[in-house]
């Protein structure tokens, strides 16, 4: 794979890791509630749906790395498709700017890694 494709790809990795990270563990604190606008209520009963969700995006970007270190295009390439589906999906029902924040960056990867 090209520089280009590695480096996206491994943002689109670090980005889905810190998506867990904020699902996982600071969805009820103020920084989860602040990036995802939720009252503290709201945010206490969703908590452990968010810890699920948080868990998929976790293996998300477990699948990416695993495609890098792997040089493996075909892996990189599904869980990139993977991301960009999810993306589309949540800019679709949740908020819009999902688009900009996960489908875009791993269409580009995906690019790159399919040309590049």
């Amino acid at each position: 794979m090209s520089t280009l494709a590695i480096i996206l790809t491994t943002l689109v990795a670090v980005l889905h890791l810190g998506f867990m990270v904020l699902e996982m563990l600071f969805w009820t604190r103020p920084l989860g509630r602040r990036v995802f606008g939720l009252d503290p209520q709201v945010a206490r009963d969703s908590a452990k749906l968010a810890m699920n969700q948080g868990l998929y995006n976790g293996f998300l970007a477990a699948g990416l790395l695993w495609g890098l270190w792997r040089d493996d295009r075909g892996i990189t390439l599904f869980f990139l498709i993977c991301v960009v589906i999810a993306g589309l999906f949540g800019a679709a029902t949740v908020k819009r700017s999902i688009l900009y924040v996960q489908a875009v960056p791993a269409l580009l990867a995906a690019v790159a890694v399919h040309y590049f």
